[in-house]
């Protein structure tokens, strides 16, 4: 074999060792920057009724993001996405005035999600949930 074959051999060799370096190497950062998949995200939340007075609020996470639950003044309850539909902030509750701020820029959504004031363009989402034997599950 000249010394031209074997270059292009070693030259051959030392691309694919470099190639599956970097396949090695971007395989983590590519898990990281995707999101998350379905299965990890379908995981259902039970949080014990006791555990939200009147007129407080809870907040957890539910699909990978934040969710709150909200037990009203008149006993109902009420599971939305605690993200502002503006420019997705986490919502806030204010238990004295019964509703939620953004603090980013001010918008405001009643204890039902709907938008009173502000710049968010949607109210926030509704979270599917039950309630039997004194727990509450969230999914």
């Amino acid at each position: 074999m000249d010394n031209n074959g074997r270059r292009t051999f070693l030259g051959l060799c030392l691309a694919g060792l470099a190639a599956l370096a970097a396949a090695a190497g971007g395989w983590p950062l590519f898990r990281y920057l995707s999101p998350r998949t379905n299965i990890e995200s379908a995981a259902k939340v039970v949080i014990p009724a006791k555990d939200i007075p009147e007129g407080e609020a809870k907040f957890f996470e539910y699909a990978g993001s934040a969710a709150v639950l909200v037990r009203k003044r008149d006993g109902s309850l009420v599971a939305l996405s605690a993200v502002c539909t503006h420019l997705g902030c986490i919502v806030q509750w204010q238990k004295e005035k019964q509703d939620f701020l953004c603090p980013c820029h001010a918008g405001h959504y009643s204890a039902d999600g709907i938008v009173t004031a502000g710049p968010p363009p949607k109210p926030l989402p509704k979270v599917p949930f039950s309630v039997a034997g004194g727990t509450i599950t969230v999914g």
